[in-house]
């Protein structure tokens, strides 16, 4: 991994030198801008990883600044230094896209161990290997095919199964593209409650609902110029479908209770598991909405189709685990990885990130065992041989184990989800619930 660029923005002579010296004693390298004017002419070519700048310039503020480089380059972490009369100019950077600030005086130490938690985050987002999406030559089209669909604004269809990381790449799509300043807003539709599907979407005015108090502004709204992200779109009641599509051939929608329409001038990314010609053939998914969303195309690979990116995936994920709980860096043992390979992984990268975060967190110490990844066994992982007692007993006791097993990696593939699983297993959900009760199953 290079060495990380801090690209600092501070006209005091006596704090800046201070504090490029302490920055590359610790490691990092740091490029130094006394003013807005030798910012902007250092930005273009200078790709930092992090910056660090006043607000106060002498010619000009950081805001300023920052606003330019987001909207050509894409978001870089951004920490403000600000003295006390600037901390609500800062706080409102932090609401449009900079990540934090800080007051002077600062503890320098903290500025440090800060920046540092930045570079372990952002080397775990891209899994060290310049892409969140991963290496393997299974994913290489589907990231060239995102990376062209990031420079236009056609509506992009994502599929695969289950925990396959079609949010992830939705948001690869975002931050590749020209929008990355705006804001991303994904959007569960098969978690919307039936009752309030249309304010969360839309939006409402005051009073107009019993309970509306106020005004809310929905998910289209909240979208703004940036990307509305709606992930499993098969799962959108037709009425709601209908709206949609209006959006989409008018470009506008209204809130509830409102008088005039708003505009949506949002990119629109869809995900789904499920196959929606068949919705379409069944009546289940409105025809002329598929063709709207249906524009640009892109399945990703499951898992088990892409092995070569298990293991930076086993250890980017650990990595931002550590640092998000406090922990040192942890390494992991080439029997894990090894294990991992063997693994069918039924819940795809949403099945390896529970695991991982759940053993970096219960793990006794800097290392990742295969032991810490499957506790129950690696056979149980390869859905082997963790039952297979029970082949010496009654025909019943093995109907129920091959029963609570299915049952289980359905569920791993469905990250849980009992809807899904019970959709999956053709059953409805009190009969999943009674027998995953009587199984002492933990969804």
């Amino acid at each position: 991994m290079s060495v990380p660029l801090i690209l600092m923005i501070e006209d005091d002579a006596t704090l800046g030198a201070s504090l490029q010296q302490r920055l590359e004693l610790e490691g990092f390298r740091v490029r130094w801008v006394r003013s807005a004017r030798e910012a902007r002419a250092a930005l273009p070519g200078t790709r930092p990883d992090i910056i660090l700048s006043d607000i106060r310039l002498p010619d000009g503020d950081g805001e300023t600044v920052m606003r330019s480089h987001f909207r050509t380059a894409g978001l870089v972490p951004t920490i403000f230094m600000t003295a006390y009369g600037d901390i609500e100019q800062a706080v409102r950077l932090v609401r449009e896209g900079a990540l934090d600030y800080v007051t002077k005086p600062f503890d320098l130490d903290q500025l440090v161990d800060r920046f540092r938690d930045i570079v372990r985050l952002s080397a775990a987002r891209t899994g060290g290997a310049g892409s969140p999406l991963g290496r393997s030559a299974a994913m290489r089209p589907v990231a060239e095919m995102l990376s062209r669909a990031a420079q236009v604004a056609l509506p992009v269809l994502l599929l695969g199964e289950t925990g396959s990381g079609k949010e992830v790449a939705a948001r690869h799509l975002h931050d590749a593209g020209p929008r990355a300043a705006q804001p991303f807003v994904p959007v569960n539709c098969g978690a919307m409650p039936a009752e309030l599907a249309d304010s969360m979407l839309f939006g409402h005015e005051r009073g107009a609902f019993t309970g509306a108090a106020g005004v809310h502004r929905g998910f289209l709204e909240e979208a703004g110029e940036g990307t509305l992200f709606l992930d499993e779109i098969g799962d959108l009641p037709l009425p709601l479908q209908v709206k949609l599509l209006r959006v989409l051939e008018t470009r506008r929608f209204r809130r509830l209770g409102a008088a005039e329409d708003r505009g949506f001038g949002a990119r629109l990314v869809c995900a789904t598991n499920k196959d929606l010609e068949r919705l379409v053939s069944d009546g289940a998914f409105r025809e002329d909405l598929w063709f709207r969303i249906n524009v640009i195309t892109c399945r990703l690979p499951s898992l088990r189709e892409r092995p070569e990116d298990i293991a930076d995936l086993i250890e980017t994920i650990a990595a931002a685990a550590a640092a998000e709980n406090g922990l040192p860096g942890i390494s992991v043992d080439p029997a894990a990885v090894e294990a991992a390979l063997a693994h069918a992984w039924p819940g795809n990268v949403r099945e390896l990130i529970n695991r991982v975060q759940r053993a970096v967190a219960l793990g006794g110490g800097g290392r990742l065992a295969a032991s810490d990844l499957f506790p129950d066994g690696v056979d149980a992982g390869r859905g082997g041989t963790a039952d297979d007692e029970v082949l010496d007993g009654s025909l019943s006791d093995v109907r129920e184990a091959a029963e609570r097993r299915h049952i289980q990696a359905v569920l791993a593939r469905t990250g849980g989800s009992t809807k899904d699983a019970a959709d999956l297993l053709q059953v409805s959900r009190t009969t999943l619930w009674e027998k995953m009760r009587r199984y002492g199953i933990d969804p």
